[in-house]
């Protein structure tokens, strides 16, 4: 067993000493060596009991020989900055948590990592940093919090909050909703980005068996955390195993259709293929678009779906999603267990994994008196709630690159229509417009200039949120950016938008009254007439030559800092929007 960590100590005389009067003893100096890196902070419930879970991984470590040294890069929460410009760091913080995983473990090197969050930013921060570092690794999902009364979730505080701006429901309420949505501490409780990422990292074979997504009040995550921190000594002692062993073409597709099969986050658009590209690997929207035609979607948990996301460990979790789609997965893929796919999930049959878990669901029942079945949270393959994925990416004249569309949480209305034009250059204006009915049905709302290179891709929540909860307009406009959504967004929402307007993109192009057509099934999004009037696509294309003619680039919004470097590196949303240092 050749350890990097022991080659360094005898390069470097200074180690010994600097690592005793960090609390090491003289004994620990000489075990593998695992750096246990986590998101640990007070940024938000996600990130804050993650010190626990460290101290488990620890824990593991020692008792397999090993020795945990702890570092940490917090961070952000998308909820707590959403509506503020604050939300503009959050996909550009993905990319320094990256940079600081690279930075901790190549300053010092280490024999193993293990690698614990839980939420939107983190998970694939961290993916892409363990991905890079590539040494034997294990990940650790950090769970989801627990529904509050009434199965109370945080993603409907959009609805309160547009219900309370329209009048309907007095403040009383509102701060009701405030006070209960997060009654404990993980991921927010329903399948936005933070629980999609989550899964993805099991899906991936990135993190043990079974651990994506739990309680995090359950104890069973200590026990996870604990093995966790064992497997990364046995990896770094036994078989070197590192993750660019492990994942493969196969295992991202293995990934893409468990995100179809539970309505995943549009965001794992841009974080799947971020993460494959530091592991060489091209993954695109049209992966995307290519495996969830045909894929049956099962998961009946919100935002599309009614049980909060607790629930989802009650019915298996990702080992239940993957039985349900088993025909369709590569199940020889290799895992961070050291065996395949197949043979995982043969084991967790065998070991009473299900049988645990149905004992939870009975306490969850107990809790709201309800009797709810393994079956009514994970459908059985052959009765989805769809057929045909969850998402689709659209293209034409407008979005030749691509643009996202959560079809599971679109109304029917919208999957085929031709709407009126009424560009928006920040959401702040379309928001007040949408609010105030100052849009009408048949309009399609733009919101542009805030893809990576505007503004930093903030998510469009408000807005999405204040138009799927509105009677009328909720399935007759629609809203179309170069921006992003929450995975808690429902409704007529297309995003990544690409190029962006930024770059010059179709979108920035865009003038009022102009026709825009929407066709989910065919993937069409096109500018079909201008002022009102259906128009050959040849004559629309020489009207954007000569719109181009005249446009000219923004002002940079950012002038320095992270969010100049973003807004100068980063790519196409379609791409990943991850840094293309080789620019």
């Amino acid at each position: 067993m050749c350890l990097i960590s022991q080659e360094m100590r005898k390069s470097a005389p200074e180690m010994d000493p600097l690592r005793i009067g960090t609390g090491w003893k003289k004994e620990d100096l000489g075990k593998v060596q695992v750096m246990i890196e986590s998101t640990y902070g007070d940024s938000h419930p996600g990130s804050g009991h993650l010190n626990i879970l460290v101290e488990e991984v620890r824990k593991g470590i020692a008792e397999e020989g090993g020795f945990g040294a702890r570092y940490y890069c917090t961070d952000i929460c998308d909820g707590e900055s959403q509506g503020t410009d604050g939300i503009n760091y959050s996909l550009a913080s993905r990319e320094m948590i990256a940079n600081m995983i690279e930075i901790h473990a190549n300053a010092t090197p280490f024999d193993a990592g293990v690698y614990l969050s839980s939420c939107d930013k983190g998970v694939p921060g961290n993916l892409m940093g363990l991905a890079r570092v590539n040494m034997p690794s294990v990940f650790v999902p950090g769970g989801t919090m627990n529904a509050g009364p009434d199965m109370l979730t945080l993603e409907q505080l959009g609805m309160y909050s547009a219900q309370y701006e329209r009048g309907e429901i007095t403040e009383e309420k509102l701060d009701w909703a405030k006070c209960n949505a997060c009654p404990s501490c993980g991921a927010c409780s329903f399948i936005g980005t933070a629980s999609t990422l989550q899964i993805m990292a099991e899906a991936l074979g990135l993190a043990l068996p079974g651990s994506a997504l739990m309680p995090a009040t359950s104890p069973d995550l200590l026990d996870y955390a604990r093995e966790a921190g064992r497997q990364s000594v046995r990896l770094a002692k036994m078989k070197n195993m590192r993750p660019s062993d492990i994942v493969t073409l196969e295992s991202f597709e293995n990934a893409i259709l468990v995100h179809a099969a539970i309505s995943g986050s549009t965001n794992c658009l841009l974080h799947i293929p971020a993460v494959a590209h530091e592991f060489g690997i091209e993954i695109t929207g049209d992966t995307f678009d290519r495996l969830h035609r045909g894929a049956h979607y099962l998961l009946d948990v919100r935002p599309a779906g009614r049980w909060p996301a607790e629930v989802f460990y009650y019915a298996g979790g990702v080992p239940a999603i993957m039985e349900e789609i088993k025909d369709h997965l590569h199940l020889d893929v290799m895992t961070v267990t050291g065996r395949t796919l197949g043979e995982n999930l043969e084991e967790l049959k065998a070991n009473g994994f299900y049988e645990k878990c149905n004992k939870w669901l009975d306490d969850f029942n107990s809790r709201y008196n309800i009797k709810i079945t393994k079956e009514d949270i994970i459908r059985p393959y052959d009765n989805p709630i769809g057929r045909e994925g969850s998402i689709a990416v659209l293209k034409g004249n407008l979005a030749p690159e691509g643009a996202v569309i959560k079809h599971t949480a679109c109304p029917k209305e919208m999957f085929k229509a031709v709407l009126n034009a009424r560009p928006f250059d920040s959401e702040e204006e379309c928001l007040d417009a949408v609010i105030h009915h100052k849009v009408q049905k048949g309009d399609a709302v733009f919101i542009r200039y805030e893809g990576p290179k505007g503004s930093g891709m903030p998510e469009m929540f408000y807005t999405s949120e204040a138009i799927s909860s509105d009677k009328e307009l909720g399935k007759s406009i629609a809203l179309i950016t170069d921006g992003r959504f929450s995975g808690a967004s429902t409704g007529p929402v297309i995003g990544h938008c690409s190029p962006e307007a930024a770059e010059g993109g179709p979108i920035a192009l865009v003038e009022e009254g102009d026709l825009i057509e929407i066709d989910v099934e065919e993937r069409k999004l096109n500018i079909v007439g201008i002022a009102g009037k259906r128009m050959p696509m040849e004559e629309i294309d020489k009207v954007l030559m000569e719109r181009r003619k005249q446009w000219r680039p923004k002002e940079r919004k950012y002038k320095k800092g992270v969010l100049r470097l973003f807004s100068e590196l980063a790519a196409s949303p379609m791409k990943g929007a991850y840094l293309e240092y080789d620019k």
